[in-house]
């Protein structure tokens, strides 16, 4: 079908599409229009990687706008997210308006109302639903991009219940659901009332294989010879092969450590393959990626950089990853070793892909990849006007290998998409926020939503829905989230307040405890008690679910008698929630921190296991380890020196700060909502401000300045300044000299702060006493308000 022939879209987005040589559809994309696609009818598009998947979103999207409704584009991941807008704000040269959201999940988003085109994560969407965003009612089009991830634990619930939602809201509604090729996408189309478009055509050949020896084994039984010289690996020779014919590798292994292991090898084999123009290229970017993080990772990511090279995993500040994925798609780099999360991510094609692990541990021992995880990575192989080809490798130890490897990979089918609703924490999660925000007002209207969902229409037992159902409601009930009177259901104060926040109800039920501890408005409980119901689901409650005495004095509650908490209790007390996922305790680990329980045990809030329950013990003393790196990047210890005290990369660190200064923002709510003593939600707030600032207790101050941060804060206090109002009277000279001579810094960083003339010029930093002619008499300038960070990102 010719692009000029399809109907309902805009005739300039034809014609963008002709300027960028695309006269003709592909046939999954054709497929697609004549199934309806662009009149509004629900597709399901289970097609293999770059096989145009997105232009199918684009006419369905489109054809809404033209027909005057609003779109939406749902993407599993932030960086997905800032990709496709980059990629759709071509839509505005002819006056369609994008706009994208993918944090503050304490927002409706009231602005995209004015836009046509939103791209958003589906956490984002969800808590959108939760806020009641008015203009959701408006959408006529939504897409859900990688929807076979509705099988992942974490993120698939949300995007599940996120479009059974939606649906309820906007019975109309066209939804576009983009899949790899999974084996029940029959099922998903089905569930969702669309169309299926399941093809496994591709625009450029995928030729996958298994390496073994010096050769190739390819999936027509033939072969081609890839020699691997003495003492190297077999990755290095195909890394090697596909340098000498111009095209670039991407190498997924199962850890992080073999990742960057991995990279440093392969730096050596690219270096000779790099002209002197991509080499000076690389060394600009080492520089940039030196200067994201003072740890030693920033360093030995930027050495194998400068090589060709790269590595790419969680443990990586985002900044990093977006500066490698960048430079890979732009073929700078010229190989990057990736662990598996790389294959659901922003869009990195390479010439060849080699599959090194196909086995990962999973906490019991080493267990081999999914088909369709592993046929994601293997998709990345070939980009259509780029490569001629994509070839897909698997290593194997021997010929034994080599069967085992066609057959589980190369011959196999992928599995199926199952829901994954009724797993902790979702359906607790889940059936909260469908009470709080009105979509169920009574048991039976509960029951009635969750029958719109995947889980519901894969459900085999019999009964099995009400009885998951009714454990959820149970705990909800239990925990003083939800009241019930008969069938009639309704989110209390605090019950709505943990939906709107975002909370795992069970994270605000362990944080509640922990304040109440503190308030002594509880007795000590033993925290949480777990029953098995007959649905084989969990519910948890508190042992000790007292009421709260009410105070008979009208004056406000000074907190008389009560401690303000430690940054440590608090920092430990969030991190044995399950919103926070713990450090992991290594060999030696547990007497060094039992030593530091005992010795800060005061601090800690809540009641502790003793060392007789050992797995509780140890929960409670990994939360500690957590703690103990949250308290000391609030006490200003340099990153590189914690991560590696910790043993985790940048993004770890930060993505664990994040959540801290996340569930610190929540917990000052909910104390606010249960209207603890005032010292409670001071310290809640001075541990929130260090943690998300990075600084001790006196430099609080100096941080809220714009520009300044935990380094430049420190170094100006220890030259006597302490707040805005000396930045605003203290000698230029003595600023300028804090700040390393840098007039440009230093003029903005004293404007900030509200000095009339800031200027340094003829300032010497050397000098004590310079005339300065300023009064210092401007009002402060305020911060701009920070939005609050999103979970994960993660």
């Amino acid at each position: 079908m010719k692009t000029a022939d399809v109907p309902g879209v805009p005739s300039a987005f034809v014609d963008q599409l002709h300027e960028q040589g695309i006269d003709e559809l592909y046939p999954p994309q054709a497929e697609a229009v004549e199934a309806g696609v662009t009149d509004g009818q629900s597709l399901v598009a289970s097609v293999p990687t770059a096989s145009g998947k997105t232009l199918v979103a684009q006419l369905a999207m489109l054809s809404a706008v033209q027909r005057g409704g609003k779109a939406l584009y749902i993407v599993p991941l932030r960086a997905l997210a800032s990709e496709k807008k980059a990629e759709f704000e071509a839509f505005e040269a002819f006056g369609v308006s994008v706009g994208v959201t993918t944090g503050n999940y304490e927002s409706d988003g009231g602005w995209l109302a004015e836009k046509d085109i939103v791209v958003a994560t589906s956490e984002k969407v969800d808590s959108l639903v939760r806020n009641g965003a008015p203009w959701l009612e408006d959408l006529t089009c939504v897409v859900a991009d990688e929807v076979h991830l509705i099988d992942d634990r974490n993120r698939g619930p949300t995007l599940e219940v996120t479009l059974a939602k939606l649906r309820q809201t906007n019975p109309g509604l066209q939804v576009v659901a983009l899949s790899a090729t999974v084996g029940n996408a029959e099922d998903i189309a089905e569930w969702l009332d669309a169309e299926l478009v399941d093809s496994d055509w591709r625009p450029i050949e995928l030729r996958k294989g298994v390496h073994y020896g010096q050769a190739l084994h390819f999936e027509d039984d033939t072969k081609r010879e890839v020699p691997v010289r003495n003492g190297e690996k077999q990755t290095a020779g195909l890394v090697r092969d596909t340098l000498s014919e111009g095209g670039s590798s991407l190498v997924f292994v199962n850890s992080r450590r073999n990742a960057e292991a991995s990279a440093r090898r392969l730096g050596d084999v690219v270096e000779p393959f790099l002209d002197s123009e991509t080499k000076e290229a690389l060394a600009e970017l080492a520089e940039e990626i030196r200067d994201v993080s003072d740890a030693e990772t920033s360093d030995d990511l930027a050495d194998t950089v400068a090589k060709g090279a790269a590595f790419h995993h969680a443990g990586l500040a985002r900044e990093h990853r977006s500066l490698v994925e960048d430079a890979f798609r732009e073929r700078k780099l010229k190989v990057v070793s990736a662990t598996p999360t790389l294959a659901a991510g922003v869009n990195t094609p390479s010439r060849r892909v080699v599959v090194r692990d196909w086995r990962r541990y999973d906490g019991t021992g080493m267990q081999p990849l999914s088909v369709l995880e592993v046929h994601q990575m293997m998709g990345r192989a070939g980009r259509p006007g780029r490569d001629p080809y994509g070839e897909a490798v698997l290593l194997a130890n021997s010929h034994e290998d080599i069967e085992e490897l066609e057959e589980r990979y190369i011959d196999a089918e992928p599995e199926d998409v199952r829901s994954k609703l009724a797993v902790e924490p979702a359906m607790r999660t889940h059936v909260l926020a469908t009470i709080a925000s009105g979509f169920a007002r009574t048991r039976k209207g509960l029951l009635s939503f969750l029958e719109r969902t995947l889980y519901a229409s894969q459900s085999t037992e019999e009964g099995r829905l009400e009885r998951v159902a009714d454990s959820v409601v149970d705990y909800l009930v239990q925990n003083g989230f939800v009241e019930r009177d008969g069938d009639e259901l309704a989110a209390t104060n605090v019950g709505y307040t943990v939906s709107m926040l975002y909370l795992d109800p069970m994270s605000a039920a362990t944080i509640i405890d922990g304040l109440e501890s503190i308030a002594g408005t509880t007795e000590p409980t033993t925290e949480f008690e777990a029953e098995e119901t007959t649905a084989g689901f969990q519910t948890f409650s508190r042992a000790d679910d007292g009421e709260k005495e009410e105070s008979t004095v009208d004056e406000p509650d000074t907190g008389d008698g009560v401690e303000k908490p430690t940054p440590l209790g608090l920092y430990q007390l969030l991190s044995r929630t399950p919103d926070m996922y713990e450090l992991y305790l290594k060999s030696g680990d547990r007497e060094e921190y039992t030593e530091v329980f005992y010795e800060r045990e005061e601090e800690l809030l809540g009641p502790a296991p003793t060392e007789y329950e050992e797995d509780r013990f140890e929960d409670w003393l990994s939360a500690l380890k957590t703690a103990r790196m949250l308290e000391d990047w609030a006490d200003e210890v340099d990153e590189d020196r914690i991560t590696e005290r910790y043993d985790v990369g940048p993004g770890d660190l930060r993505g664990k700060v994040e959540t801290a200064e996340w569930l610190l923002g929540a917990t000052e709510r909910i104390a606010g909502e249960l209207d603890l003593p005032g010292p409670v939600t001071v310290g809640v707030r001075e541990a929130k401000k260090r943690v998300q600032d990075g600084v001790r207790e006196e430099l609080l101050e100096l941080v809220s300045v714009r520009e300044v941060g935990r380094k430049r804060a420190r170094r100006l206090y220890d030259a006597g300044i302490e707040d805005r109002e000396d930045l605003r009277t203290v000698e230029k000279s003595v600023v300028l000299a804090a700040l390393g001579d840098r007039p440009k810094t230093a003029e903005t960083i004293m404007g900030n702060a509200g000095r009339e003339v800031p200027s340094v010029e003829g300032v010497d930093p050397a000098s004590e006493l310079v005339a300065d002619g300023d009064d210092g008499d401007e009002d402060e300038a305020d911060d701009e308000p920070q939005s609050q960070t999103s979970l994960g990102d993660f």
